[in-house]
């Protein structure tokens, strides 16, 4: 099972779970609610909570846990989370409830294994994943991967906000050389607004006096934070005999379509948000209808595979690391822009645009009662779609 939670911003002041929190949709300062999506292996949506928008998203997790436990009466549970949603607690309540946990290790835990060479770096000059074990973690199997399409990305992006950095206090250290800026709190107050401006500073040495400024960028420090680029870990307490390293990996990169299914739930056509409903009731039942709302769109996603840019035969991922390929049918699909059947190939906002044009006509003659209802005749393509929609196998 999936599990992740989001928020959304409300409009208005009167209603008992709007509080203020950390908002994911960059409302600072606007009351929220919180709502925590469970869904299967594939992305399919299972239920749905609300909570008081000031939750911390790792106290929304055990009565997830419950709900699959108690609720749903499911005896074999392997709940998939992302490291910010998890505790010690949470992880021995998981446990005790006899369930599994798949999540990852956050940053400070990968440096100290780092640190103490229970992670050997030249482990990945031949491979990208591998797995390992821990005193820290006992009973728990620990899953290294390595992207080198992340490491590239990361170090791209340190070298800009270092050189940003550095050219920002250098303007600063020639004012100071120029002799128009000098006295020591007056060049600590202009290098402090831009020191830490892109998140670097921890990585300079900055020295200042009356009459100097001096930066010296820590160049160990830097290479100790290069060479975990690309790198996470993954921790799990399912056996090896029931999940293998690679099938971990890919359990855990499936989190993707809880993140999906947040983005349709705060489209525009389903517009999850803003939440004006100010009983409690009624912004849960809001909730659970934009829930419903995307269980529907799930399933005919899927039903439509065929006329939609989405890849009707996926390749079969040999490493569970690397980035995701498309199929050659799907290229030839997204290039042409054709199905394989010769029609225009959509998305599945244009295809709804599309079956829109469907209509019904109600014709009165006039000086009389009678009336005609007129269907339009659907094209090809709409003909295809509710064929599909009519035929796809639908999973209570």
């Amino acid at each position: 099972m999936l599990y992740d939670v989001s928020s959304s911003y409300f409009e208005g002041r009167h209603c008992p779970l709007a509080k203020l929190g950390y908002s994911r949709d960059g409302k600072r300062g606007t009351p929220q609610i919180i709502y925590g999506l469970l869904a299967d292996r594939r992305g399919r949506p299972v239920a749905v909570e609300v909570f008081d928008g000031n939750l911390h998203d790792d106290q929304t997790l055990p009565s997830a846990l419950q709900k699959l436990t108690e609720r749903f009466g499911l005896s074999s549970v392997v709940v998939v989370c992302d490291r910010g949603m998890v505790t010690k607690a949470n992880l021995k309540q998981i446990t005790e409830q006899g369930a599994h946990f798949i999540t990852a290790l956050k940053s400070p835990q990968v440096k100290k294994l780092a640190s103490a060479r229970t992670l050997q770096l030249s482990l990945f000059d031949e491979t990208n994943l591998a797995e390992i074990s821990s005193e820290e973690f006992p009973g728990e199997r620990l899953i290294v991967c390595r992207n080198p399409l992340v490491a590239a990305e990361r170090a791209r992006k340190r070298q800009e906000l270092l050189a940003a950095t550095e050219r920002a206090l250098s303007d600063i250290a020639r004012r100071v050389q120029a002799g128009t800026l000098h006295g020591q709190d007056q060049i600590g107050l202009q290098a402090g607004q831009v020191a830490n401006k892109w998140k670097v500073k921890k990585h300079f040495q900055i020295e200042i006096t009356d009459t100097s400024l001096t930066v010296t960028p820590k160049q160990a420090q830097i290479e100790q934070e290069a060479a975990l680029d690309g790198i996470y870990i993954l921790r799990t307490s399912v056996p090896a005999r029931q999940l293998k390293a690679p099938d971990v990996v890919r359990s855990y990169k499936q989190l993707k379509e809880v993140e999906r299914g947040f983005r349709t739930l705060k489209g525009p056509e389903l517009e999850i948000r803003p939440i004006h409903h100010r009983l409690e009731g009624r912004v849960k039942a809001h909730v659970f209808l934009c829930m419903l709302a995307y269980y529907l769109t799930w399933h005919l996603r899927e039903a439509w595979t065929p006329l939609i840019f989405k890849d009707e035969h996926p390749l079969p991922a040999t490493d569970p690391v690397a980035k995701a390929s498309r199929s050659p049918a799907a290229e030839h699909k997204a290039q042409r822009k054709r199905t394989a059947a010769g029609t225009s190939a959509h998305s599945y906002k244009s295809l709804i645009a599309e079956l829109a044009t469907l209509t019904r006509n109600t014709i009165r003659l006039p000086g009389t009662e009678a009336t005609i209802e007129k269907l339009a005749e659907p094209t090809t393509t709409q003909a295809k779609a509710l064929e599909l929609a009519a035929s796809a196998p639908v999973i209570a």
